[in-house]
């Protein structure tokens, strides 16, 4: 019990020092940026799908304010009646990029955390970032959509293989269980590769495991707060959506940053442990 509250004890100071919130509010701003290149490459693979250029503007009426979507008609309409192949090239590259930023200010928080200066190169550092990113768009899309539309899938697939109820049950069950996993599996590789030190991966499966759960719980609890409580359209009108995405990207980067500190402090405890065997060098 000691240990315990010495170790939060480290942790509020460790978060205060680094400035966490700070480091997660500048992740949030990288990851906004990657949504307009996002929407762009929507836009530019509409025309694939044979979609109603009456639908998408409805659809983009009621996301942007007014002014704004009348502003883009006639850019947004030329965009969907019409394939853009090299357009949607250039949505998806861009929105990698800048979601890549995102992990790379990351990269920087992960080594100032662990008081390491940064040698590898700026090509290494941004291929790292790329290879990360799409590693968490894989771990979020599955995250995302097992616990939210696991029913939905569930609901569908159940009359054509008859399940059982004890084997509906199941299946809940492993859809939490299959995202936590997916998204801590791909959170150990980000907290192994992001710093520029040398650490054994049983050092850093706790803060992975916890901003794991904690990403699910937070997602969940302010997607619940925000359909129920949080009437954020009433008092922003249609700017209201795009604060929500700003808080969860920041909630994001914070809980990333949480489970970040927690692997520092528990790799130094195993390091004052036993130093010969846990020693760490630079990469």
């Amino acid at each position: 019990m000691a240990g315990l509250k010495n170790f939060a004890k480290d942790f509020i100071t460790k978060f205060q020092e680094d400035n966490v919130p700070i480091l997660a509010a500048a992740q949030a701003h990288y990851y906004l940026l990657a949504v307009f290149p996002l929407l762009l490459a929507g836009f530019a693979i509409i025309p694939y799908f044979n979609i109603n250029p009456n639908d998408a503007m409805s659809f983009i009426g009621n996301a942007l304010p007014g002014e704004i979507a009348t502003l883009f008609q006639e850019n947004i309409v030329s965009l969907i009646q019409q394939p853009q192949g090299g357009l949607l090239t250039v949505g998806v590259l861009g929105a990698l990029w800048s979601a890549s930023n995102g992990i790379n200010a990351f990269i920087k928080s992960s080594n100032a955390a662990y008081d390491v200066e940064e040698t590898r190169s700026f090509i290494t550092v941004r291929l790292l970032a790329l290879g990360l990113t799409l590693g968490m768009i894989v771990a979020l899309v599955v995250a995302i959509t097992l616990p939210m539309f696991g029913n939905v899938i569930l609901g569908f697939v159940e009359p054509f293989l008859g399940l059982s109820g004890s084997m509906s049950i199941l299946l809940q069950v492993l859809r939490w269980t299959i995202s936590i996993v997916v998204l801590t599996g791909i959170l150990l590789v980000l907290y192994r590769f992001a710093p520029n030190k040398k650490i054994p991966f049983r050092h850093i499966i706790p803060g992975a495991l916890t901003a794991s759960v904690l990403w699910q719980l937070i997602s969940l609890g302010f997607s619940f707060y925000v359909s129920n409580f949080g009437n954020y359209s009433a008092t922003y009108g249609s700017l209201g959506g795009i604060i929500i995405l700003i808080i969860w990207f920041f909630l994001t980067g914070l809980i990333l940053m949480i489970g970040a500190v927690i692997n520092v402090l528990y790799h130094q405890r195993r390091i004052r442990r036993n130093p010969e065997k846990n020693k760490a060098s630079h990469i």
